[in-house]
């Protein structure tokens, strides 16, 4: 039995399990099931989505021009600016999850220069100066642990963060353990990201995969098409054989998988 919580996040747009479509929605291969998760996995697939057909837009609305790589948009705002881009969408739903589940203490990154920055901290009135590489607290307001400080706080992280900080925090994790929520990552300047949103398992023990990304500029996170395989898009099949997947936009090899500690 799958769990499905019902997000009432204001910026991220979701109804109870009777309204709009969400990650579950969409049905693995035939033979697959989907695996038992945590409450993070539970997070994750109850993402909403946008209606079928949506394009993936840019941060300034414009549609993005590619979009045979999109199979399902996730119905979660992204800002005005050039920010929220890849390795920045994969640490903006950990830090969702985190938010809503009311574990503020754990919600924590590093900017590229290594300063970790965490989000009591920042809820504390305290904000972050920068000069040229170096960065320094200095309290600045009041104590608010509202929402739109939470997204002022994770703004300031897409600043200075990137997959170059964030594939230092995670750990590696073998593809024979994979988990709702793993990242295929690969750190550098700019690196990609992109995170699995839901599992499923068939009785060989093959692993069907929903991967979700943002790009460059920034853009709709959004779930990616199988172009390999139109029978199980927008799944991936892997198994103990598998070396390496091709996405629409990217290519990463089994050992480029990491999680969050």
């Amino acid at each position: 039995t799958i769990q499905i919580i019902a997000l009432t996040i204001g910026i991220l747009t979701a109804t109870s399990s009777y309204g709009q479509r969400k990650v579950y929605s969409i049905l693995p291969p035939p033979g697959f099931e989907r695996v038992e998760t945590d409450a993070y996995g539970t997070f994750m697939r109850s993402l909403p989505l946008k209606r079928a057909g949506t394009p993936v837009k840019l941060y300034d609305g414009r549609v993005k021009g590619y979009q045979d790589g999109a199979y399902s948009v996730i119905d979660m705002e992204i800002g005005t600016q050039d920010l929220q881009q890849c390795a920045d969408a994969v640490m903006r739903l950990r830090a969702e999850y985190l938010w809503h589940s009311n574990l503020y203490d754990k919600i924590h990154f590093n900017f590229t220069n290594g300063m970790r920055v965490d989000y009591s901290k920042w809820a504390q009135g305290y904000r972050i100066r920068v000069s040229g590489n170096n960065t320094s607290w200095y309290k600045s307001t009041a104590e608010d642990y509202s929402y739109q400080t939470f997204r002022k706080y994770m703004d300031q992280i897409f600043m200075y963060a990137g997959t170059a900080s964030l594939s230092q925090e995670l750990v590696p994790v073998s593809a024979d353990d994979l988990k709702i929520g793993d990242i295929f990552i690969v750190g550098g300047h700019p690196g990609h990201a992109m995170v699995i949103v839901d599992i499923a398992e068939d009785r060989f023990g093959n692993k069907a995969i929903l991967v979700a990304q943002s790009y460059m500029p920034a853009q709709d996170i959004h779930i990616v098409t199988n172009l390999n395989n139109r029978q199980t898009t927008p799944w991936y099949i892997i198994n103990h054989k598998t070396k390496h997947i091709s996405f629409p936009e990217f290519y990463f090899t089994m050992d480029q998988i990491k999680r969050f500690k």
